[in-house]
């Protein structure tokens, strides 16, 4: 007798490890979003400093998730997803925790990049209209005119631009696959023309003084000699600088092992050699005034002319849109994967019929525009959306070190020698001092436009849900009693599926 059987859409096999670079190649934008505040506080050679210093610490922890993507080839999810199978054994609260802080802090630069797009396009083609609420500093920008204010924030031309681009990147993903990978790979050649003026052309063109820069983090009325304003900043710009979305899309790349650790290292070694010389080679050209202003248009009439300052404020446009297409891109996925994974409701664990998770996007696009209307702070959604990302990387280094001893015999197609667990011990209990520093002292950095108690609030509003949201799927949708630990297998349940070829899924 014949019988109906009804295909769940997977996500398909078809990237390759310089898909998983070019995805990163957002990483730039998101340091662009925060190097003027870094100068403001510390100077361009604490800047420089400390933003090295912040990439020397991520490269490891890439090395470490590379093994972890290779363990679950068939989750997607990234370090959220591996967060949760290492803690569950000892909690099943980690899980979804990890996973809304991971979340949050892809899903916000939808908002961050958004209204920095929509600044610098007001700025270089539209100054005369209304700029509302100042998207670098909280404040209404003099005059203070708007198109209309939602109460916290004062909409102008720069908030409507970041909506418009949300509403579009979203368009580009929840559709499908060949779009967003041509729209990717172009915005990621474009990128190396802005990055190119921003690193060698400086030096090249005789811009660069060494006089231009200065170094505030020996300033006597520092608190901790200078040190918690470097550690706040440290965890700050891990946001900006950790390559981990490669290892997000470990499950649709053709050669998992192969592609997952060629991306993520090609990308961490990438974004180390960008954190130490844009900071700079920018700062030593333009002067710390322009940078820590955010004036990137003044900074290109500097560099390379005015006559060709409209070319390149398109090309950095474009490059902060490749940012927020990636956004969309790995915040979506890691959604995706705890639905699957049980740990949040079961309509965000859908794909659509383009194969791409489009519930979880669009639960990101409405997310972000009330960002923009009612937060409209770039400095307060990072420091909002950071409180749970940094802690979401704790768990996952931590998971590494419960893993090895709770499944040891686990298949590792990548595996680590054994003096990286005490190496993931030490980054571990790193990143657990720089949230506690950074969550508690983060309103002194960039002249506390953070605003650091609506911000905390927000950002542990966003954990609190992750908890009720787990509970509602455990309880009211698969009917079962709470339980706080879970007994994990010693060795996959499954053969993965035949590695085949598909449509594009990004």
């Amino acid at each position: 007798m014949a019988q109906a059987v009804v295909e769940e859409r997977q996500l398909l096999k078809t990237l390759r490890w310089y898909d998983g670079f070019v995805i990163c190649l957002a990483n730039p934008g998101f340091l662009l979003g925060s190097l003027g505040n870094s100068v403001l506080d510390m100077g361009g050679w604490g800047a420089m400093l400390i933003w090295g210093i912040t990439a020397v610490i991520v490269f490891p922890v890439t090395i470490i998730y590379s093994e972890l993507a290779a363990m679950f080839p068939n989750k997607s999810g990234g370090l959220s997803i591996y967060a949760n199978e290492g803690w569950r054994k000892y909690t099943t609260l980690v899980g979804p925790i990890a996973t809304f802080g991971y979340w949050i802090g892809w899903s916000v630069v939808l908002a961050f990049l958004g209204l920095f797009v929509g600044s610098i396009a007001q700025s270089a083609w539209f100054p005369g209209q209304p700029y509302g609420t100042n998207a670098f500093g909280g404040k209404c920008a003099s005059p203070c005119a708007d198109y209309f204010s939602t109460g916290p924030v004062h909409v102008g031309l720069q908030h409507l631009i970041g909506i418009g681009l949300i509403i579009a990147v979203w368009i580009f993903n929840v559709l499908g696959t060949r779009i967003a990978v041509a729209f990717s790979y172009l915005a990621g050649l474009l990128l190396m023309i802005p990055l190119f003026s921003f690193t060698l052309l400086p030096f090249l063109n005789g811009d660069f003084h060494s006089a231009n820069l200065t170094y505030k983090l020996n300033d006597p009325g520092l608190a901790w000699g200078g040190w918690q304003l470097a550690l706040v900043w440290i965890w700050i710009m891990i946001w900006s600088t950790a390559p981990e979305a490669a290892a997000t899309f470990a499950p649709e790349y053709k050669d998992t092992v192969r592609d997952t650790r060629k991306a993520l290292v090609s990308s961490a070694a990438f974004i180390l050699v960008i954190n130490t010389v844009v900071p700079l080679a920018l700062t030593g050209g333009v002067g710390e005034k322009t940078v820590s202003a955010f004036d990137y248009v003044g900074a290109l009439n500097t560099l390379v002319g005015k006559g060709a300052t409209d070319f390149f404020v398109v090309v950095i446009c474009i490059s902060f849109v490749l940012s927020m297409n990636t956004a969309t891109a790995d915040g979506s996925r890691a959604l995706y994967g705890i639905s699957k994974d049980g740990l949040t409701i079961k309509q965000l664990g859908v794909l659509n019929r383009f194969n791409v998770p489009g519930n979880a996007m669009s639960l990101d696009m409405v997310i972000n525009i009330l960002f923009v209307l009612f937060v409209g702070n770039i400095f307060g959604i990072l420091a909002a959306s950071n409180i749970g990302y940094v802690l979401a990387n704790a768990f996952a280094i931590g998971a590494f070190v419960l893993l090895r001893k709770d499944r040891p015999n686990w298949p590792r197609p990548i595996k680590l020698p054994s003096y990286w667990v005490p190496i993931a011990v030490v980054l571990c209990a790193a990143f657990v001092v720089f949230s506690i520093v950074g969550i508690g002292w983060f309103q002194t950095a960039a002249g506390g436009y953070g605003k650091g108690a609506v911000v905390k609030v927000i950002g542990f509003a966003v954990l609190a849900a992750s908890i009720l949201l787990f509970l509602f799927r455990r309880v009211v949708q698969d009917k079962e009693k709470p339980h706080w630990r879970e007994e994990t297998p010693q060795l996959p349940d499954e053969v993965p599926a035949p590695e085949a070829p598909a449509v594009p899924a990004i």
